[in-house]
């Protein structure tokens, strides 16, 4: 569960396995629909259809080929009235869309035009947007303008109040061996799936190992100077009487990231995540340390980013374990 580029990244490292095993592996992602940026976010508008972009990211992260297909569904128009700054994979999705009347069907023929390797949901077919109530109770609405606040987010909801997920959604997480929450913004990728009706509750039902992928980097106005005990703990808070069964394991970065990249982010007021290791111990939550950091870019704009290869082994090596422990359980 996730949005944004991060639950790509974690796509595609797992994808690798799903070739592998012929079968013995299936991927369920869901993904944020919250979007109100760029090019989703003119097509919500124009269309009055979910965003599609966090959907196409995910669609290409697991097709089976990401060549040509891939970087069609990824070719942005770089001219043309009312084309700039559209991607092909949003029109794709969006046309799908009025074709079939549904949005969830789109994504699913979508799929098979790239022969996707998993499922893949919205989190909600309702129209939401996010509201965020800042620390000194001024609230922001929509997900651009609540990503560029400066203030901390004290409570995040959203309109309106009361929607639901789709029903596979909830049978994914009945089945699941392994539930992976992150990485990705935690305000704006990560904890709207929780203030969807009926996921907490599914989740804290669910007997899957639940996996909190930690962030590698705070995010300016998002969760500057948050350790990663408090993003589990915002998390936690959003879902309610049931975020107390909604993590049973954090992953954190143990691996280093070079000065020279850091020196970018440091401009923008952004540090690692400080891995409080005692504080989310002590809240019941165990911790496992991996190097997951992947540098990409040149000189001064390195991006520090999450390696997809170092996320899916880490989630195939839980979703193993957690299997055992259902078998055992089971005889």
């Amino acid at each position: 569960m996730g949005g944004g580029t991060g639950l790509a990244t974690l796509l595609r490292g797992l994808k690798r396995y799903v070739q592998a095993a012929e079968g013995a592996l299936e991927i369920t992602a869901v993904v944020t629909v919250t979007d109100d940026g760029g090019s989703s976010g003119r097509l919500r508008r124009d269309f009055d259809v979910l965003p599609p972009g966090d959907i196409r990211n995910c669609m290409v992260a697991l097709s089976q080929d990401e060549a040509l297909l891939s970087r069609l569904f990824n070719y942005r128009f770089s001219g043309g009235h009312g084309l700039k700054g559209h991607s092909f994979g949003n029109l794709f999705l969006t046309a799908m869309t009025h074709l079939t009347g549904d949005f969830s069907q789109a994504v699913k023929l979508s799929s098979e035009v790239l022969a996707v390797r998993g499922r893949i949901y919205p989190s909600t077919e309702a129209n939401v947007r996010l509201q965020a109530t800042l620390v000194g109770g001024t609230v922001r609405s929509g997900e651009t303008r609540i990503s560029r606040s400066t203030r901390p987010i004290a409570k995040l909801e959203l309109r309106p109040r009361r929607v639901r997920p789709l029903q596979e959604t909830l049978e994914a997480i009945a089945q699941a061996d392994l539930i992976t929450l992150g990485p990705g913004s935690l305000f704006t990728s990560v904890i709207p799936h929780v203030l969807v009706e009926g996921i907490p509750q599914a989740i804290a039902a669910s007997p899957a190992l639940k996996v909190f992928f930690g962030n590698l980097m705070t995010q300016p106005g998002e969760t500057t100077g948050m350790r990663a005990s408090e993003h589990v703990t915002a998390l936690l808070r959003h879902a309610g009487r049931h975020g107390r069964r909604l993590i049973g394991v954090c992953v954190v970065n143990n691996g280093p990231i070079l000065r020279k990249a850091l020196e970018h982010y440091r401009a923008r007021a952004a540090r690692p995540v400080e891995n409080d290791i005692g504080n989310l111990e002590a809240m019941g939550v165990k911790v496992v340390e991996a190097d997951l950091v992947r540098i990409a870019g040149r000189r001064i704009q390195e991006k520090i980013r999450h390696d997809p290869g170092a996320l899916g082994a880490v989630a195939i090596q839980l979703a193993q374990q957690s299997r055992r422990a259902k078998e055992r359980l089971a005889s």
